[in-house]
């Protein structure tokens, strides 16, 4: 049975009576207590800061209605690694107050900063369902601006800046829109309930990397019934393997955004790091990307930028790069024991690994991916693992060996244990299948397979009704969407509207970006046709940096974006799929011309290619489905047919997609931050 998460705890919880009460002095030597317990450094204009909200809360809290509200300062937000300055508890709902003390002004970073930190604790936080969460940033010596709040129900209002003076009638303010409650809001639940926040990839990268946050991160999952469980059983498979002296195969399986890239960097990170594991992929964009994600990190947090990107080097390794080093060096055993083969289903099969490509740049390979692999950690006298991540239905280009070529091998290899969830075996795909039923070397444990979706935070539906659609299921996807209350899943057919809908979207610091199929060709007619170009700055930099996602000025293709996510993503659909009468038309542009797709292979590779596509937001997805060329137009592009592309946008719609409608203005700037 899963264990229950703790709640989160502040650094100091008070109610108001007791707030009113301790001098504000006071208040600041608990707080710098509280921070040196946790080995942080303490400033003197830290003090002084806290003195000064002590006070600010003192004045702003001294009337008789708050006399049953608690107080917490210093809150911790696990996921952001960042702590709101502080969170009121009232009878009806959660303040959330980001105080800049001197500050003469609200930036609009710091009201995203506010935001965001509500939006946390709305998606995240137990206590706070069906609850107004209300985001307050402080800017003490900002003039007085008029406030007239509309009546606020639930969820996250936009912010409301406040100063210093006006900050108590900003929150009875904020009361009298909400209303007096029929039940008044229960502190001791709420401050017992669990916060459970699901971390980004990247996110979780830098929590696992940072050996003081790594145990946080393990007790900080919103799925501690599915990952955790999953974890558990990766761990047990490993010390099994080194108890008995056994080399061994360990399949991890799932759903698409199901959390196995986070299982993953956990045994990379966690209690294994001794050991020298290894996380490989052969995910170039990924590895860049995590690589500079924690250099960025460690210099940060004072480890320096060199040193932690040395860290990361060896901890992240190029799959193709890692086989190479060791089939050159026939003798060398590899450091370590323990490796996670990140879509192990899309490592080479022999014809692709020999090939007269690789062949020109010295490869040495003889063998699949899988085979070499096999050889390589055999080295290891007494024991070895490696965890195959196995993502399926999402094989994207040719040459993937998939699930069977690891199991041919695996039987063909004397020594040779595996562990799988019944998934690896049962799937209609061959190739995809590990073996034709239970064999002697496969042992199967039903926690290796992820169920769950983790990477939509709200609607655990997405994943079902993407797979309807690609289906060619209308009804099936349309019932999904319809028993859900809706899916996040958006149309429109203006670009500007997509543009702005992003923006809308995109509250507090999430992050938009664009993405499109690398068979979509004939985007750049539409007016879509420059690809990011560096997918660091890509994922990690923010507007003003235009070579930034948030920028919505370049796109990803699936190669650059698989095992990546953001929070909102703006989805350019091509010309390379196509709704037929009652199934899917495929086409790859050859020349001048599209030519149709017939290879079930490679029907199922562009089909693979939406599907990732199509799970990469943690929040909301809009298709824009462009207008495309009508026929009657003296430049009628065929390449760009209109009714083609009607045809796509009507099928999404009876999908259950809820539909944008155009821009009614120019796009707007994106605002500084």
């Amino acid at each position: 049975m899963a264990r229950e998460e703790p709640p989160l705890k502040p650094w100091l919880t008070l109610s108001v009576p007791a707030l009113l009460a301790l001098p504000p002095e006071e208040i600041a030597a608990r707080l710098a207590y509280a921070q040196a317990a946790r080995h942080a450094t303490l400033e003197l204009a830290q003090r002084a800061a806290w003195v000064s909200t002590a006070r600010l809360l003192q004045v702003a809290l001294a009337v008789p209605e708050t006399s049953g509200w608690t107080v917490m300062l210093e809150y911790d937000l696990l996921r952001l690694e960042k702590r709101a300055d502080c969170v009121i508890l009232t009878d009806r709902a959660v303040l959330v107050l980001e105080i800049k003390d001197g500050a003469t002004g609200h930036c609009v970073a710091d009201r995203r900063q506010a935001e965001d930190y509500a939006l946390d604790l709305r998606d995240f936080h137990a206590g706070c369902r069906g609850l107004p969460v209300v985001p307050i940033p402080v800017a003490t010596a900002a003039p007085r601006r008029p406030f007239e709040p509309a009546l606020i129900w639930e969820g996250v209002p936009p912010p409301f800046p406040t100063n210093a003076v006006t900050l108590g009638d900003t929150i009875r303010a904020v009361q009298a829109a909400i209303g007096t409650p029929a039940t008044p809001l229960d502190h001791a639940a709420w401050l017992a309930a669990p916060y459970r926040p699901v971390p980004g990839v990247l996110e979780a990268a830098t929590m696992l990397f940072d050996r003081h946050r790594s145990a946080e991160m393990v007790s900080a999952r919103a799925d501690a019934a599915n990952l955790t469980r999953t974890t558990a059983a990766v761990g047990r498979a490993i010390e099994a393997a080194r108890a008995n002296s056994q080399h061994v195969v360990v399949f991890v399986t799932g759903i698409p955004g199901a959390g196995k890239t986070l299982c993953g960097l956990n045994v990379v990170f966690g209690s294994l790091r001794a050991d020298g594991a290894a996380f490989l992929t052969g995910n170039t964009p990924l590895v860049a990307v995590l690589r500079e994600s924690l250099a960025r990190r460690g210099a940060e947090g004072g480890q320096g930028r060199a040193a932690a990107r040395r860290d990361a080097v060896t901890a992240l390794q190029n799959v193709h790069r890692f086989l190479q080093q060791y089939v050159e060096k026939p003798d060398e055993v590899p450091e370590a024991r323990v490796i996670v083969f990140d879509e192990a289903q899309r490592a080479w099969d022999r014809a692709q690994a020999t090939k007269p490509s690789q062949r020109r740049g010295a490869s040495k390979l003889t063998d699949s991916e899988p085979a070499h692999t096999l050889e390589i950690m055999s080295r290891h006298a007494n024991w070895s693992v490696i965890v195959a991540l196995i993502g399926n239905g999402q094989e994207i280009n040719t040459g993937e060996a998939g699930l069977a070529e690891w199991g041919r091998v695996i039987e063909a290899t004397p020594g040779w244990r595996a562990v799988a969830a019944e998934r690896a075996i049962r799937t209609p795909i061959t190739a995809q299948r590990l073996a034709n039923g239970r064999r002697p070397w496969l042992t199967l444990d039903p926690d290796l397979d992820l169920t769950v979706p983790m990477r939509s935070v709200r609607d655990p539906q997405g994943a079902p009704w993407v797979d309807a659609v690609l289906a060619g299921d209308a009804a099936a996807a349309a019932e999904i969407a319809r028993s859900a209350g809706g899916v996040p899943y958006f149309v429109t057919r203006d670009f500007a509207a997509l543009r702005a809908a992003l923006r809308d979207l995109s509250r507090g610091m999430r992050r938009a970006g664009l993405v499109a199929s690398s068979g979509a060709r004939r985007l750049r007619a539409e007016g879509l046709g420059v690809q990011a170009a560096d997918m660091p700055h890509w994922f990690l930099d923010r507007w003003p940096d235009i070579r930034a996602s948030d920028a919505l000025e370049t796109y990803a293709t699936e190669y650059d974006c698989q095992g990546l996510e953001l929070d909102q993503v703006g989805l350019a659909w091509g010309g390379d799929l196509l709704r037929g009468p009652g199934d899917w038309v495929m086409r790859a542009l050859s020349g001048k011309d599209w030519q149709m797709v017939r290879k079930e292979e490679d029907r199922s590779f562009t089909l693979n290619t939406y599907r990732v596509l199509l799970t990469r937001a943690r929040y909301e997805t809009v298709i824009w489905v462009p207008p495309g060329s009508p026929a009657g137009d003296p430049w009628y592009d065929k390449t760009r047919d209109a009714d083609a592309m009607d045809a796509v946008a009507a099928y999404l719609l009876s999908c259950g997609a809820h539909p944008i409608e155009a821009a009614p203005a120019a796009d707007p700037a994106p605002a500084l931050l």
